[in-house]
Formats: structure tokens, sequence, C-alpha cells
């Protein structure tokens, strides 16, 4: 199979093969996208997602039976567009009218909202009648103590985390690598910005300088001291910024896919000081070459 679930095509055979080891542990899938209308005529892009009633993958009891019923539970992100229970949706294509049975989060697959639907509509809507039990994956539960890599690899099929099918979005590894790449840039800028301030912050404080090694102060001291009030003011102004990254997130809210956690926030965080403390070395070498009787016969 592919990573890129949509391109993949499975049968009963494969299933059976994790079925027999895992149970229940294990759900066939399909995930395509399709065009809907709405009872008033809307357009509406539809990421299909067919697994059986009963599965795992069924959240509550809610959504099982909607899908035993054959309808739709959408995402919530299609209520935002005036769509309710109730409503049909007529599947652009086949031309087949479901029924709005319920809403829950969801989430998207390649910018496109999720619709959770049965296996076998799914399948009806795709293949038609002659579907042949086909699907696109098999999504698997651990229960621990089954060796997973050798049933994929017995039955010629690929095996992949939660977090690496990831990549089988439609643009997902694209865009991911471009935020790394951004986030990248951002990084080496800000050191660059952190030392170039330092060099113009030394450059002030030449007389300063020359005058605590003038009294006795070694260079490692001098160093140490500059080095440490830097990172006060880097500290603080990092702190300042999560405040102000946290409130403008609470505000944009949903219109934007846009979330904060706590742990690549201080990651964030920690990541910026260090990348400034790195920047800031570039002005060590003046203060480890200034001259005490040059510093203070410059001055009035």
């Amino acid at each position: 199979m592919s990573s890129q679930l949509s391109r993949s095509s499975l049968g009963p055979d494969q299933l059976a093969a994790w079925q027999d080891r895992l149970g229940d542990d294990a759900a066939p899938v399909g995930l395509s996208f399709f065009n809907a209308r709405t009872p008033d005529g809307a357009t509406v892009d539809l990421a299909l997602l067919g697994t059986p009633p009963g599965s795992f993958l069924a959240a509550d009891e809610r959504g099982d039976d909607a899908l035993e019923a054959g309808g739709l539970v959408l995402s919530d992100a299609f209520a935002d567009e005036g769509i309710e229970i109730g409503d049909e949706l007529t599947v652009v294509g086949p031309d087949i009218t479901l029924p709005v049975l319920g809403f829950t989060y969801g989430g998207s697959y390649g910018h496109v909202s999720i619709a959770f639907t049965s296996l076998e509509t799914w399948q009806n809507l795709v293949y038609g009648e002659n579907h042949r039990d086909r699907f696109n994956a098999v999504a698997l539960r651990d229960p621990g103590g089954v060796d997973l890599a050798a049933i994929a690899e017995q039955n010629g099929m690929d095996l992949y985390t939660k977090a690496g099918a990831y990549d089988g979005s439609p643009g997902f590894a694209a865009e991911s690598a471009t935020m790394s790449l951004i986030r990248t840039f951002l990084v080496v800028i800000s050191a660059q910005v952190v030392g170039a301030f330092f060099t113009v912050w030394t450059v002030q404080r030449t007389h300063q300088i020359g005058l605590l090694k003038a009294l006795g102060a070694s260079t490692t001291y001098v160093v140490r001291d500059a080095l440490g009030q830097l990172a006060i003011i880097l500290a603080t102004a990092t702190a300042l910024g999560m405040v102000v990254a946290v409130g403008a997130g609470s505000l944009i809210g949903g219109e934007v896919p846009f979330r904060l956690e706590a742990g690549s926030l201080i990651s964030s965080a920690a990541l910026l000081i260090v990348a400034g403390m790195l920047g800031s070395l570039v002005a060590l070498r003046r203060i480890t070459r200034v001259d005490p009787a040059l510093a203070l016969s410059s001055q009035p």
C-alpha cells in the first residue's frame, strides 16, 4: 500500500491477516475526496472516511448508530457552513443522497474537513456495486505483544505509525518542510539580531569595560558579567513574547489552524534563548580586546 491513503487499495485477504491476530483492534478504512451539494444548492468539499460500524474508530455509540444507518457524521466545521442534523447532502458523481446524522470533532485531511460514514456506503460511492469489499488501509490499535512489522512484511504491506501516516496526507510533507525551513530562518535571524544588539551594546559600554579591567577585573569576569546581563534580557524578552503569543492565539480562536502547546512553546523559547546567546558570541572578541588605558583615555 502507499502512505498516501487515497492511492492504496486493499482487500479482505489483507484485512483477515490482521484480524486473525488482533481481532477488533484492526479496522478497515476508506478515504476519498468528494464534492457534495447541500439542500440549498451550495457545494461543500468532503474528505469522506468510511469505517465499519462497531469498529474502534467509531468514537461513541451515537457515531456508531449513524454509521449503522448509512448516514454522515460531519466534522464540526460543517456546522459553521449552516449544515444541520437532518439535512441531506448529495454526493456529486454517484449522485447518492446521504442524511446528516451528527457532528463530531473530525479534523481535516488535505485541508478538507472530514466526514464519516460506514465502510459499505464509502465503497458504494467510490467503486459502485462492484466494490469487492475494497478499502484503503487497515487502522491498528496496538495491544502489545504482537510483532506488527512481521505481519505487515508477511502480507506485503507497509506499516506506519500514526505520526508517520500523516505524510500520506496530500501536501503534508512539503508543507511541514516549508514550515520547518521558515522556523529555521527565524531562529537564525533572531541570533543575528541579538548578535548585532550585543555588539552595539558592547561598543556603548567600552568605557565601563575598560574601567572594570583597570580596577583589576579579569577578562573572564567581564565576559561572564556581560553574558549574564544578556541572558537576563533574553529570558525577559522571550517570556514577554510567550505572553503575547498566547494572548494573540486566544484571540484568533478557530479562525485559522493555530494551536499552542506547552511543550512546543517552552522548547521554542529555550531554542530562541540559546540561539540568542550563540549570536552574542560575535561581540565577545571585542570585550576581550578592550584596552583599559585606551578606553579610559578616550573619555573627556
